[in-house]
Parts: structure tokens; C-alpha cells; sequence
């Protein structure tokens, strides 16, 4: 499955209007830079509107015993987006740790750490140089390079906001943007 997504944000990036993306970014990225912010961005804003339009009351609710419950997942998501990131730079702010899954439960809190956690990332990878992001890097065991990290992460958070649409729906909730 990471393969398919891997492929998926490829072919997204590739096809369907490259100046769409490249305008969306911000004026001095280009390139990888520019098209990764754009979808970082994509990822973020509809992360956040979920976040928004599910009630507080059902930040605890859960598909099953032993599955992570709606505020698991987004603060899963924003601990996941620092260690992720950690081969570029990336570092969890003083207080983060990463059992937080289990005692930030708060909407506000979450969407909170969640919206920290994207505008790190994004600040890292605006500070990469193009021969940063063919240096090597480790991402859960995998050599690649800091472009191919990046890949993994944004194919990480597409991950986790499919399960949380599928979430919101089986609790009567469309995405915002649907």
C-alpha cells in the first residue's frame, strides 16, 4: 500500500496542472519544494476542516476496542509529522512527547497541535537546499533520501485523513470540502 501511495502522490504531482500547484506555494519554493508545499497544504486545510467539523464529543469515539479513537489519529498525525521529519531537521516542540495520543483529547488542543506540527514540516522543508533533498535519510528502517522521506510523509498523512473521512462518516459527518 505505501508503493500505491508513493505512486499516487507522484502521478498527482506530475499530472493535472503543475502551474496550479506551483502557484499555491510559497514565492521562493520551486520545483519538488513547491509541489510537496502545495500538497502539504492540501493535506493540512482539509485535516483541519475534519477537525473543525467533527463535534468535541466525538473526539473519543472509536470503530472498534484497540483502534485509535478520532483525536488518536490527529495527534498520531502531528507526533508522526516530527519524527517523520526528523531526517530534515524536523524537531517536536519542548512539552511534545509522543504518548500524547492518549491524554490530548481536547478539540482545540488537538487542531492545535496538528496546525504546529504542519508548520514545522513546512518551515524545514522551505529551508532545504536542492542538494538537501538528495542527501540520504532513514524513514522507519527504509534508506532513501530527504525528498523520498517527504514522499513517505505526505503519503502518511493522506493515510490518516482517509481513515478519519471514513470516521466522520460512519458517524453521520460529510468532509467540509465533499
Amino acid at each position: 500500500m505505501r508503493h500505491f501511495s508513493h505512486l499516487l502522490f507522484l502521478c498527482l504531482a506530475v499530472s493535472g496542472g503543475t502551474a496550479a500547484l506551483h502557484a499555491q506555494s510559497p514565492a521562493k519554493a520551486t520545483g519538488f519544494r513547491a509541489t510537496f508545499l502545495s500538497d502539504w497544504k492540501d493535506s493540512e486545510d482539509k485535516l483541519v476542516a475534519l477537525a473543525n467539523a467533527i463535534p468535541q464529543e466525538k473526539y473519543g469515539w472509536r470503530p472498534a476496542k484497540g483502534v485509535r479513537s478520532v483525536s488518536e489519529v490527529y495527534i498520531h498525525v502531528a507526533g508522526s509529522n516530527y519524527f517523520m521529519a526528523g531526517p530534515i531537521g524536523v524537531k517536536p516542540p519542548s512539552g511534545f512527547n509522543f504518548n500524547m495520543e492518549k491524554t490530548v483529547t481536547e478539540k482545540a488542543k488537538v487542531i492545535e497541535a496538528l496546525r504546529a506540527s504542519f508548520a514545522q514540516v513546512r518551515q524545514a522543508v522551505m529551508n532545504l537546499s536542492d542538494a538537501d533533498l538528495s542527501k540520504p535519510a532513514n524513514v522507519e528502517g527504509q534508506q532513501t533520501t530527504n525528498e523520498g522521506a517527504l514522499f513517505f510523509l505526505a503519503a502518511h498523512t493522506h493515510e490518516h485523513l482517509g481513515q478519519l473521512i471514513a470516521y466522520a462518516r460512519s458517524n453521520g459527518i460529510a468532509p467540509p470540502w465533499s
